[in-house]
């Protein structure tokens, strides 16, 4: 497991034995100290950290021009700010000058703690980039699926139990999660693998030719049938058939279907003879079968013979550790594709993909990338190259400042930047808990009365995140 390392910098003695003490225990990192701005920017120099805390205002070398000091050296260094002058003016220089995050002195130990824990994921993140960039990254690939995230890590280890048997698998999930690849990836481990992969995408073929897709036909069963066609079930023979969104096809085709489950065999249209085929069924659907079954559209027997082993594939909303490695994946693999320079992902974007909630899973997170390719100038791909509502801004107050602070008044301004922050801040903690707001008043260290009387003040309404 790794360890994250932290140095703060205070003139107060008092304090930085205090947060030593704290910080190392509650968040299990290495906490070093210094007591001036000299000391801290030698000890920056010297060392690696991934987290600097930093007090404003100190005799001598102060916090901003330390922080100065630091970007210069090191532009992606996190840097959380400490002050006790915890006004607007203070917030928006030191997050023009980069600073990640702001706190007022004096604090909740417990809200520090909570600040310091996102800081410290962004600084993740920014590790794995870099490792990233550097190509010292082990991709954690497994059959065309990318993740090394403990839900993915049990897909994998279901892939391989399921492709050393010969039974039929159902693999459920939302749109965009790999469905198509854990297909493959079945076939690809199991005893058939040098025998046929043949797909269909069900919903996207009417009823009747969908019929004879599948099963083949006689010369003369229906008007335009001027030869025999075999079907995707014989041209599977001995591998695997992967029929994609099962869950909307029609009673008629399900009711087909079961009898090549049950009986391995089928009737092309215009035959009077079955054909028994030796072909493995995957099946894939983004839909709730046994809702289905409850309204009519789906045969509950139909269902139990599909479902002997079944995969559920995560959405990418519940592995963002696993975005950095896919994303990257999809630049080196896209770059190629359209024949562009290899180019590499800015922290502040790689930390926009990691937070976003990505409704179309990796298909819309590829679509992202693919905008960013083209439109980035340079070699780095910025937030403003992808123009997308999943990219969430990784930093909204920093954001808000710029676009507010130089054309409204100081009222405005301030109200209009923590309309920004309440509606992103809340809104990213209900999609979390799916509009449970006791959840997300837990989360946030606040009361529940008094997380709704924020909600109330600017117009968010848990509803919308219910999932």
């Amino acid at each position: 497991m790794t360890t994250f390392s932290l140095l703060v910098v205070d003139d107060e003695t008092d304090m930085l034995g205090l947060l030593r003490r704290s910080l190392a225990a509650d968040l299990d990192c290495n906490v070093e100290t210094a007591s001036s701005g000299t000391e801290g920017y030698r000890r920056f120099s010297e060392g690696d950290f991934d987290l600097v805390l930093l007090d404003m205002k100190m005799p001598g070398m102060d916090g901003m021009e330390l922080l100065e000091l630091i970007r210069r050296s090191r532009p992606e260094q996190t840097v959380v700010m400490m002050t006790a002058y915890g006004d607007i003016d203070t917030a928006v220089n030191a997050m023009q000058h980069g600073a990640y995050d702001f706190i007022t002195k004096p604090f909740d130990h417990e809200a520090l703690v909570i600040r310091l824990e996102k800081a410290l994921e962004r600084a993740a993140l920014i590790r794995e980039n870099v490792r990233l960039r550097s190509g010292g990254a082990t991709y954690h690939e497994f059959e065309g699926l990318i993740g090394k995230s403990p839900a993915m890590k049990q897909v994998f280890d279901t892939i391989r139990m399921v492709a050393a048997t010969d039974l039929t698998v159902l693999i459920t999930g939302e749109s965009g999660t790999g469905k198509d690849l854990t297909a493959r990836a079945i076939h690809a481990m199991s005893a058939r693998k040098n025998a046929s992969f043949v797909a269909m995408n069900c919903p996207t073929v009417p009823e009747q030719i969908l019929e004879s897709e599948l099963f083949g036909y006689r010369k003369g069963a229906f008007t335009h049938a001027t030869s025999d066609r075999t079907g995707l079930f014989r041209e599977a023979a001995g591998g695997s058939i992967f029929l994609d969104e099962i869950g909307d096809v029609s009673p008629a085709i399900q009711t087909k279907l079961l009898r090549v489950i049950q009986e391995k065999e089928i009737k092309p249209l215009g035959d009077t003879r079955t054909v028994t085929v030796d072909v493995r069924i995957i099946a894939s659907t983004n839909r709730d079968l046994e809702e289905r079954i409850r309204q009519g559209a789906f045969r509950e027997d139909f269902f139990y013979r599909l479902n002997v082993l079944s995969i559920e594939l995560p959405p990418l909303r519940d592995r963002p550790e696993d975005i950095p490695l896919i994303a990257t994946h999809l630049v080196r693999k896209h770059c190629v594709k359209l024949n562009r320079p290899q180019k590499t992902l800015s922290p502040d974007l790689l930390e926009a993909l990691a937070t976003s909630p990505w409704k179309g899973n990796v298909r819309e997170l590829e679509n992202a990338i693919v905008q960013g390719i083209l439109f980035s100038k340079d070699d780095e791909i910025r937030p403003a190259d992808i123009a997308t509502a999943s990219i969430q801004p990784c930093s909204p107050v920093c954001r808000s400042l710029d676009e507010i602070a130089s054309d409204l008044p100081y009222r405005e301004a301030k109200e209009t930047l923590l309309q920004h922050f309440n509606e992103q801040y809340i809104g990213r903690l209900l999609s979390e808990t799916g509009g449970n707001v006791t959840r997300a008043a837990a989360r946030c260290g606040l009361e529940r009365q008094s997380l709704q009387q924020v909600m109330r003040r600017y117009g968010i309404d848990a509803e919308n995140y219910r999932k």
